[in-house]
């Protein structure tokens, strides 16, 4: 495949009247999110592999893979016809009962989580976080132990919009004229090792980041502690990797005071990190994982929370409120599950686990040149996710201005390459530019990457 943008010449294209219709009725109808107003959105119309095309033929690669998660690319028609034989046999019943495709995809779901862990199906990830946060309360209760209901998450983390996983998130520009949210969640420091916030560098670091969690919930009363909710790797709020150690020492703080650990793999899940979840990078066994994004590589909405097996059993009795009672109307839809069984079939067939942690390696190294401009604070990994975290100048690591991040952007665009930043998180700290593309980016492609960042890069005086 072509690695350049290039002008289609496909008669079938949108002619420029249509064009004109298209943007006016977006205009009128259309409310886009996260942004004040966005006059001349740009109308995409189809996508193949790491590239999409819009209505004026102007093709572009996909540096983000959609919104972090067209993990397997654009255009895969088996997808596609699994869904549609799928639709013509069951298109829809509720899980009160059952279907095969729910069935399969719960035993491959465990497989690839590593066993032992019960399936519970929503649309998006934010609904995943919403019932792994009334699962681990009720929990609680039916533990012996109901004043556990405080959640503990990180500062700069991204859970979700709703009042819930919106509470559990770390972003103060995502929740101004939102609060009050749900009670009961409270915030730590974030492994941010370029700016700790403990001011230690690399050689004096003491892990102080997770250490925090222990202090949090002796100063909180660990009898009122349900559970602490994070990503392995801080994702859309900068590209935050912790170090070595830190999830371990987590785990170790929970299971010393019987919290739960809530691992949020929305992001970081089905390959992203180059291993099939994230949490499989650090080596440990998180009591409740969530997922979405990833699992279907965005060809049809569905999340899933996954709980350890032990913990499920304690909704097993007798009592009229015992059961969870939680319902989703669309959640574990058949034709969802099946899309998401066609796409791990390929990650599977196709080695894309495997590929992704090869293409996070490379394009880590070759983004290094970068480390040279003036306005490139640090550069950072996990798995094929980058962060460039930009600034005013490497001495005073003083956040890039927006105008600058904005320039970035825009000249990538212009030379075919869509990319992302944080955005919507902190006030002065939106200065991350974000890299997720697809796992069949070939060498080539990954060569254009870096070599368009180079070229924008270069306008910034």
């Amino acid at each position: 495949m072509d690695n350049q943008p290039n002008e289609s010449t496909d008669p079938a294209n949108t002619s420029d009247f249509n064009q004109q219709s298209l943007l006016d009725k977006d205009r009128k109808y259309l409310w886009h999110p996260m942004t004040p107003h966005n006059p001349d959105p740009m109308i995409v119309e189809s996508g193949e592999g790491s590239w999409i095309t819009d209505i004026e033929g102007k093709r572009y690669f996909d540096g983000m893979s959609g919104l972090w998660c067209v993990n397997v690319g654009h255009g895969r028609e088996e997808i596609a016809d699994a869904a549609a034989q799928q639709m013509k046999k069951l298109a829809y019943y509720p899980l009160t009962q059952s279907h095969p495709p729910a069935i399969q995809l719960s035993e491959k779901v465990n497989e690839w989580l590593g066993g032992g862990y019960r399936i519970f199906y929503s649309n998006s990830g934010t609904e995943a976080n919403e019932v792994a946060f009334k699962i681990a309360r009720q929990y609680h209760h039916q533990n012996g132990e109901p004043t556990r209901y405080k959640f503990i998450s990180r500062h700069r983390s991204y859970h979700g919009n709703t009042m819930g996983a919106l509470a559990a998130t770390g972003q103060s520009q995502r929740k101004t004229k939102y609060e009050p949210l749900a009670m009961g969640f409270q915030h730590v420091a974030p492994p941010y090792c370029y700016r700790c916030p403990f001011g230690k560098t690399k050689d004096t670091c003491s892990m102080q980041c997770a250490q925090t969690y222990e202090d949090v919930i002796n100063w909180e009363g660990a009898e009122s502690v349900a559970a602490v909710i994070l990503e392995p790797v801080i994702t859309g709020g900068g590209v935050l990797v912790p170090p070595d150690g830190y999830l371990k020492k987590v785990r170790d703080i929970c299971d010393k005071y019987g919290v739960l650990m809530i691992l949020d793999e929305v992001i970081c899940g089905f390959g992203r990190s180059g291993q099939q979840f994230g949490h499989h990078n650090y080596g440990v066994e998180p009591d409740i994982v969530t997922m979405a994004k990833g699992m279907t590589s965005a060809y049809s909405p569905l999340s899933a929370t996954a709980v350890r097996a032990g913990m499920y059993e304690t909704f097993m009795g007798s009592g009229a409120d015992s059961h969870f009672r939680h319902i989703n109307t669309f959640g574990g839809n058949p034709v969802s599950c099946v899309v998401a069984l066609k796409n791990i079939e390929i990650m599977e067939r196709e080695h894309l686990v495997e590929r992704s942690a090869q293409l996070g390696k490379a394009l880590r190294q070759k983004l290094e040149v970068l480390m040279a401009h003036p306005h490139v604070g640090e550069i950072r990994s996990f798995g094929f996710i980058a962060g460039i975290e930009m600034v005013e100048d490497k001495k005073s690591k003083l956040p890039a201005a927006a105008d600058k991040m904005q320039q970035i952007i825009s000249e990538c665009k212009q030379r075919g390459l869509l990319i992302g930043k944080n955005g919507d998180t902190v006030v002065g700290f939106n200065n991350i530019i974000t890299l997720c593309p697809p796992f069949v980016t070939s060498d080539e492609e990954l060569e254009f990457i870096v070599r368009t960042l180079e070229e924008a890069f270069a306008t910034l005086k």
